[in-house]
């Protein structure tokens, strides 16, 4: 595995994807991704307007995120088959919070095709240590619906922790529903202020 991340963007590689910071001219890509996965991603997230689906709404929503990226306040990264150039899926790092909470909310998608291979698991994690290592998160708070059985095992095995649950926590699917909350600290982390 290759890394080379920095501050504002993040680029890493294993054996079967690439791991990277959305860019302005992935309009195309991402649009397409969420039209073929609609129907899948449906059941597990919020309800899009017609506009998230077409190329000019994400050009316009990468110009956005890509000053999020650039000032540190949120990431939006893709997974890139390396083969075939298909993206696999996504992993958003938003509510970025500094001094003194060092935290963070994490979401994710990830195609039906795609599901059931380890990607997301490997993926996340390199997620996760650029969010430790050079953002120097402290923690990175994750939530899933009770019935997302896939979510709670890959969030189990990255090491997050229940912490709570919260009745009609988020708009999913155009109804109000519960969510376990999760978080993983950071055990290495130092306040590098000084």
């Amino acid at each position: 595995m290759s890394k080379v991340s920095t501050p504002q963007h993040v680029y890493e590689v294993d054996e079967t994807f690439i791991l990277r910071t959305a860019e302005p001219t992935d309009a195309y890509l991402i649009s397409e991704y969420f039209i073929a996965n609609r129907a899948h991603l449906k059941p597990w997230e919020p309800e899009r307007e017609g506009e998230f689906f077409t190329l000019p709404g994400w050009t316009q929503r990468l110009i956005k995120l890509n000053d999020l990226h650039r000032l540190g306040l949120g990431y939006y990264l893709l997974i890139i088959d390396r083969s075939s150039g298909q993206m696999l899926g996504t992993i958003s790092f938003s509510s970025l919070t500094r001094f003194p909470v060092h935290a963070c909310q994490m979401g994710y998608s990830l195609a039906g095709d795609a599901q059931g291979k380890g990607v997301m698991n490997r993926a996340l994690k390199m997620a996760l240590n650029y969010m430790f290592s050079i953002q120097n998160m402290h923690r990175i708070m994750a939530s899933y619906m009770p019935h997302n059985q896939r979510s709670e095992a890959v969030l189990e095995r990255l090491g997050f922790e229940r912490e709570g649950y919260a009745k009609q926590y988020l708009l999913i699917d155009g109804q109000w529903r519960d969510h376990v909350l999760t978080a993983l600290v950071n055990p290495n982390w130092v306040d590098n202020k000084h």
